[in-house]
């Protein structure tokens, strides 16, 4: 009976002692899962990490640099800075405004040209003041310089003879010196009828090269503030600001170069039709003193 009695709390210590051997077990097998849960998101959290740093260094990138290294005269245009986009739209519509000029004007000397040379036809057939008058009068001359100063010639005559005043004789050269103020007074029209668009050709071919450089400097010095900023000097921060301030003096010159090429083309243009108007001038003064002396 004694010996059973020791043999069941021999059992019953040695059971305890297993629960109390197999506890730790147990318990770091429980502590596993939790521990298992943040060395889980340990790596999910390490590969978001790199992700936000790349889009942080992304965003603080200069603007050039976000266009993949690939720089064109649209994405230097794009960041450029407010006061060189105004530069370089300025200097594009200047540049649109002096083609714009050029056609215009050729097309006005092309017209010129052509119906002078019809006036001129007609004009030389005339045989009397009346119909030189009604010749240059004639809607088909309508509005042709030398026509006017025929036209003009002809009504100042025409109304000295309906005032009553003697305009042939010893009144002769004072009708003519009339006649020659009225050709004078549409001949000055005429001047600035010519030069219209001149002075914004030579503005732009003046003052051109100068606005695109205001950008350009304006550009550099900004560049210069950015290297002190990020206190770095890497070609590839760097040399897209510079590139984008250039483009400015480049548009200047392209506005520029044209103008004063058209400026200087249609000065010439100007110049050889005063001079077939003074000569068209003589010729009408002799025509007009032809009819006077002739009593016509």
């Amino acid at each position: 009976m004694l010996d059973n009695k020791r043999k069941t709390s021999l059992i019953a210590l040695l059971g305890a002692m297993a629960l109390m051997a197999s506890a730790p077990a147990f318990a770091q097998n429980a502590a596993d899962p939790a521990a298992a849960a943040p060395a889980a998101a340990a790596p999910a959290a390490n590969t978001a990490a790199p992700a936000a740093d790349g889009n942080a260094a992304a965003a603080d990138l200069p603007p050039q640099m976000q266009h993949g290294g690939k720089i064109n005269i649209g994405t230097m245009f794009l960041d450029a800075k407010p006061v060189v986009k105004v530069v370089m739209i300025g200097l594009v519509l200047a540049s649109l405004f002096s083609w714009a000029t050029l056609l215009t004007k050729l097309a006005e000397f092309r017209g010129l040209n052509r119906v002078s040379d019809s006036f001129l036809e007609a004009f030389r057939g005339a045989k009397s003041l009346n119909e030189m008058g009604r010749i240059a009068q004639s809607e088909d001359f309508e509005g042709n310089p030398l026509a006017d100063m025929a036209a003009a010639a002809a009504a100042e005559v025409e109304l000295s003879r309906q005032a009553g005043l003697q305009v042939t004789g010893e009144h002769r050269d004072t009708t003519i010196h009339r006649a020659e103020a009225a050709v004078g007074a549409v001949q000055a029209s005429l001047a600035r009828r010519l030069s219209s668009g001149m002075q914004f050709l030579a503005s732009v071919g003046s003052n051109g090269p100068f606005i695109g450089l205001f950008g350009t400097v304006y550009g550099i010095m900004d560049s210069f503030i950015g290297i002190a900023n990020t206190n770095t000097t890497n070609l590839a921060v760097v040399a897209p600001g510079i590139a984008e301030a250039l483009l400015a003096t480049g548009l200047g010159l392209f506005a520029a170069i044209p103008s004063v090429i058209f400026y200087n083309y249609f000065q010439t243009r100007i110049s050889a039709y005063g001079a077939r108007t003074e000569g068209f001038v003589a010729e009408l003064m002799n025509a007009i003193s032809r009819q006077l002396d002739k009593g016509a």
